[in-house]
């Protein structure tokens, strides 16, 4: 019994070794997200412009959508940023921005003087819904079908690259899944 006992610290570094080892190999940009296949979660907060407006759930639905988590305190929302302005501009879908635990005067500022590509700005000033969809930080990017179901989740700045090889592509598909059930 004795010489087992001196063998449990090995077991454990052991153990510890093989955990972290396995990490080394992890995408941190691919975040399992519990809310894949189930609808965004019921909400209702103010649009960024109007606080007197109040945006839901409901105003996300019925297109192939991307909701796109922002603030002017983030770096990499800011080197994103004229991505989102040209795919913007070439109206593929809906974006949403979610202005995400921000001050209201200097989020508009900015959109005023670098372009908004937002359809639509929804101020989660709390990070009420950046909660209830499993958000670390800004950037983040929920891709939602056009009955309001997430389908992916991206996490970081999107560009060139994520954009063709991950985003678009899953786009394209549910596009055509929507047109083939009769949404626009």
């Amino acid at each position: 019994m004795k010489k087992f006992v001196l063998f449990i610290p090995l077991v454990i570094f052991l153990g510890m070794g093989v955990f972290l080892y396995k990490g080394l190999f992890l995408n941190p940009k691919v975040l399992d997200s519990a809310l894949e296949g189930k609808p965004i979660p019921a909400f209702q907060l103010e649009r960024l412009e109007a606080a007197s407006e109040m945006i839901t759930e409901k105003n996300l639905v019925g297109k192939v959508t991307m909701l796109n988590f922002w603030a002017t305190w983030c770096p990499a929302c800011k080197y994103e940023h004229p991505y989102l302005m040209m795919l913007s501009k070439r109206n593929l879908l809906p974006i949403y921005g979610i202005n995400y635990r921000d001050d209201r005067a200097l989020a508009i500022k900015e959109l005023k003087t670098e372009g908004d590509p937002y359809t639509l700005n929804v101020f989660d000033k709390d990070g009420r819904l950046g909660l209830d969809l499993g958000v670390y930080g800004a950037p983040e990017t929920f891709i939602v079908d056009h009955n309001g179901i997430i389908r992916y989740r991206y996490a970081g700045p999107i560009d060139q690259t994520v954009w063709t090889q991950t985003l678009y592509p899953m786009i394209q598909q549910l596009q055509t899944e929507a047109k083939a059930d009769g949404a626009s």
